[in-house]
C-alpha cells in the first residue's frame, strides 16, 4: 500500500469528489481514478460508491471510512517519523506528543515545558485529551510519546513514574443544592440521588467497591468521559456528577470531597522499548530531575 495513494485517496474523501481531488492534487482525473482502482483492487474491498449518472459526489464505504481513518494515523506517524530523523545532531528540535485525561498533574507536565523553552526555544508540544482508554490506544500506536493516567499500569507494556499529586473524588453539584452545605459527602448522601458517573470502568469499578454499593443501590442516570461536559448536565439540573477536584470552574457548581476518602493517583507512561527523538528524551530526563523522580 502506497504512501502516496493513501494521500490520493485521504483527498478524495475529503473533497467528496473525484475531479476536485485530481484538481488539488494537479493530477488528471482518469489518473487519479486508475490509481484509487487500484487501490480498491489490492485491498480487494470498494472503498468508493460513484454517485449516480449526472452526479460528481462520490461516498466512502464502510471499508472506506475505516481506511480513512488509519491513513490519517499512517500519514501522522511517516510524518512525525521524518522529522524525528532530519533534525540536525546539534540542536534539540522538535516535537513531543503528550495524551491526558482531565487531572491537575498536567500543570506538572507544563511547568516542565515552560523550564526547557527558555534553553530549548524549538521544542514544540502537542496534547491530546481523553479517557484511560484513548490515551492507551494513542501509545500503542505510536502517535504519542508521553500519556497520564490513573493507578493500575501494566509494567509488562509500560514504563510508568508515579506522580507526586493525587486527584481527589468527590461531588460536583449545584451550589443552591440543599447537598452543598455539607463539608462531605458519604455513602448514605449518595445512595437516592441521580448520579453521572465516570465511563473509565475502572473508576466506576472502584466508587461501586470503596462505596460498598452495587449498581441497583446507586440511582446511575448517565456516564461521561470528559467531566465538562458532565458539569453542563448538572448545571442544567439533570443530576450530579461525581468526579475529581480542581477540574471545573463554574460559579454555579462547586465540589464537596467524598468520605471515605478517595484519591487517584496519576502516572506518566511511556511504551517499553520505546525510542524517543531528542526532544522527548529531553522532556523526559528534566521532568525525572524536576521532581526527583527514579525510573
Amino acid at each position: 500500500m502506497d504512501i502516496r495513494v493513501l494521500q490520493y485517496f485521504l483527498a478524495v474523501a475529503r473533497e467528496q469528489s473525484i475531479s476536485k481531488a485530481a484538481n488539488s492534487l494537479h493530477l488528471s482525473q482518469p489518473t487519479l481514478s486508475v490509481q484509487l482502482k487500484a487501490l480498491e483492487d489490492e485491498i480487494g474491498k470498494t472503498l468508493l460508491i460513484r454517485g449516480a449518472k449526472g452526479s460528481k459526489k462520490v461516498t466512502l464505504t464502510d471499508e472506506g471510512i475505516l481506511l480513512r481513518q488509519r491513513a490519517e494515523e499512517i500519514l501522522n506517524l511517516v510524518d512525525k517519523t521524518k522529522k524525528e530523523l532530519t533534525l540536525n545532531d546539534q540542536f534539540i528540535m522538535g516535537d513531543v506528543y503528550i495524551a491526558t485525561g482531565e487531572t491537575l498533574a498536567i500543570k506538572l507536565l507544563a511547568d516542565v515545558a515552560n523550564d526547557l523553552v527558555k534553553q530549548y526555544p524549538n521544542i514544540h508540544y502537542h496534547l491530546y485529551s481523553g479517557n484511560a482508554e484513548f490515551v492507551l490506544e494513542q501509545i500503542e500506536k505510536g502517535l504519542i510519546d508521553f500519556g497520564l493516567v490513573f493507578d493500575d499500569i501494566d509494567p509488562q507494556k509500560y514504563h510508568s513514574l508515579a506522580l507526586p499529586y493525587q486527584d481527589i473524588w468527590g461531588l460536583i453539584l449545584p451550589k443552591d443544592a440543599p447537598l452543598a452545605k455539607q463539608s462531605k459527602i458519604t455513602i448514605k448522601d449518595l445512595k437516592d440521588i441521580p448520579l453521572l458517573m465516570p465511563q473509565q470502568k475502572q473508576h466506576a469499578h472502584n466508587f461501586i467497591t470503596m462505596l460498598n454499593q452495587n449498581n441497583d443501590n446507586l440511582n446511575i442516570v448517565g456516564t461521561y468521559n470528559l467531566l465538562y461536559n458532565a458539569s453542563k448536565f448538572v448545571e442544567a439540573g439533570f443530576g450530579y456528577a461525581l468526579g475529581i477536584d480542581n477540574i471545573i470552574n463554574n460559579d454555579n457548581l462547586t465540589f464537596i470531597p467524598l468520605e471515605p476518602k478517595i484519591v487517584s493517583n496519576i502516572h506518566i507512561i511511556w511504551k517499553k522499548y520505546q525510542i524517543f527523538s531528542k526532544p522527548a528524551e529531553k522532556f523526559l530526563h528534566t521532568f525525572m530531575e524536576k521532581y526527583h523522580l527514579n525510573h
